[in-house]
């Protein structure tokens, strides 16, 4: 079965629809490179994809451990080169709960960094992740 089906919308727009759940993804080419910037670029995607599959793997982990993450929010940046255009870097920063003991925080830390989207990402692209404890 497949993952999911797109189509073509016209207007540098795609519709994608994730297969099992039906929901739809919209993106739009961004502004620097003739869009409209209406909706997630495709590199928009992968960079929130990182992010997302980082805090999906540090919630399992949590989750073995008895810890509730909920809250925990992250803000991504995505750097683009020119030639040839591609993401150079992405910047994730998180911002995790202050109560986490030491041991907890590598622990998930470890375990956000080598989530499957960081491991299947071209090494050219940087990641620079950062984590911030707060109360």
């Amino acid at each position: 079965m497949s993952t999911a089906t797109a189509r073509y919308a016209g207007q540098l727009r795609t519709e994608a629809q994730h297969v099992a759940s039906g929901t739809t993804i919209h993106t739009d080419a961004p502004v620097d490179n003739h869009g409209r910037g209406e909706a997630f670029s495709p590199t928009d995607l992968v960079s929130a994809a990182l992010g997302s599959c980082m805090m999906t793997i540090m919630g399992i982990v949590a989750e073995r451990s008895s810890l509730d993450l909920t809250g925990v929010t992250f803000e991504v940046t995505k750097h683009m080169a020119s030639e040839p255009r591609r993401i150079a870097e992405i910047e994730v920063s998180f911002r995790m709960p202050a109560g986490l003991s030491p041991k907890d925080r590598t622990v998930l830390e470890n375990a956000a960094r080598t989530c499957p989207v960081a491991l299947s990402l071209n090494p050219e692209i940087r990641q620079s992740v950062q984590f911030s404890y707060e109360g």
